[in-house]
């Protein structure tokens, strides 16, 4: 089933994708679908990432670390304008890799939620 589990979760790259089917593997079919529900629940698409850091140049520096739980990062981009806007520029590089940071992360919270972590 792991995956079956694993298309209900758009917009995944390749190592998020391998890091779930890792934390999938050993997991019963019940199991994996509530560790999918809440998942995708807390994770993050590139693409809102994406459209946060645009909106640094616009209007709100730094929301794109709001939302990725980089609170101190978020409140330095606010006032400072994204570092001068020089931290908004290699972010706007840098957003996929930011999403997946974030996403892993969170598959491991969610792992952990489900009581099922393993050493």
């Amino acid at each position: 089933m792991g995956d079956q589990a694993i298309i209900f979760l758009a917009g995944l790259d390749f190592e998020e994708s391998l890091y779930i089917k890792k934390l999938l593997l050993d997991m019963e079919p019940e199991q994996q679908s509530n560790f999918i529900q809440i998942y995708a629940g807390k994770r993050r698409d590139p693409i809102l990432i994406l459209v946060c850091i645009l909106a640094g140049f616009l209007c709100f520096a730094g929301l794109h670390r709001f939302i990725t739980e980089r609170v101190g990062l978020g409140i330095a981009y606010f006032f400072t304008g994204g570092f001068l806007l020089i931290g908004t520029i290699i972010d706007l590089f840098r957003y996929k890799k930011i999403a997946r940071k974030y996403n892993i992360k969170m598959a491991a919270r969610s792992f952990e939620l489900l009581g099922v972590w393993k050493n």
